[in-house]
């Protein structure tokens, strides 16, 4: 079995070295023999089929990536076909882009990173920059997340500036792409679709909690589902 972490490595990125380091944690203490490696993103619309017959899920991982259109694409094959699949960072940006542009059809749906003066920013930035915080995350429940935590409020780390504009959270929730956790005062932080298999986005970087000895149960979750997959 293998995942696909979607995303342009670099070395010089801690949230990216830890994304390899939570998967090595977590694969040890379950006892699971899973391969990973990086897609680059520039090489998906090339190689979409043969990427699809090859990984089990796929982590959209921090980071900003070369080829916005490759990241959506493997997001909505996982979305349409109930592969699990797990956004981190700037996952969670690119699973909301994803949904509004193929489920919702606003065709002009945009990053502010990218776009700052687009019709329809779906992404935007943040009053304030969590670049380096740590913050607390009220978890919804009934929620698969509030499955996985056992726990109504967490602390996790941020390394973003960019979230979901606050004008299309209603719409998004609405037609299926359930906000299940907020910070105290209602900012969307994770995400998730219900009836999938695992569908799951943190605006937080879980993996740079995780600990040879201390493990992240949002990546054991997204472990144990891959397996079962």
């Amino acid at each position: 079995m293998k995942i696909g972490i979607v995303g342009d490595f670099s070395p010089k990125y801690p949230s990216q070295i830890a994304t390899n380091n939570a998967l090595r944690h977590t694969l040890a203490k379950l006892g699971i023999s899973i391969e990973f490696e990086w897609i680059a993103t520039t090489t998906i619309c090339k190689q979409l089929e043969a990427i699809k017959r090859t990984y089990n899920g796929f982590w959209i991982g921090p980071g900003y990536p070369n080829s916005i259109d490759g990241v959506l694409s493997l997001i909505q094959f996982a979305r349409e076909n109930d592969i699990p699949l797990l956004g981190t960072c700037g996952g969670f940006q690119y699973i909301i882009m994803e949904y509004a542009k193929h489920k919702l059809m606003l065709e002009h749906a945009a990053h502010a990173e990218r776009d700052p003066h687009a019709s329809q920013l779906i992404i935007s930035k943040l009053a304030c920059s969590l670049v380096g915080q740590k913050g607390e995350v009220i978890i919804r429940k009934p929620s698969k997340t509030f499955n996985i935590y056992k726990t109504e409020t967490i602390n996790e780390q941020f390394r973003c500036s960019y979230g979901l504009s606050s004008e299309y959270e209603k719409q998004i929730h609405d037609s299926g792409l359930k906000i299940v956790g907020t910070d105290p005062v209602g900012n969307p932080r994770i995400i998730e679709i219900p009836d999938h298999k695992f569908f799951i986005g943190t605006l937080f970087v879980p993996q740079l909690s995780s600990t040879v000895d201390s493990t992240h149960c949002i990546i054991d979750s997204f472990i144990t589902n891959v397996k079962g997959a």
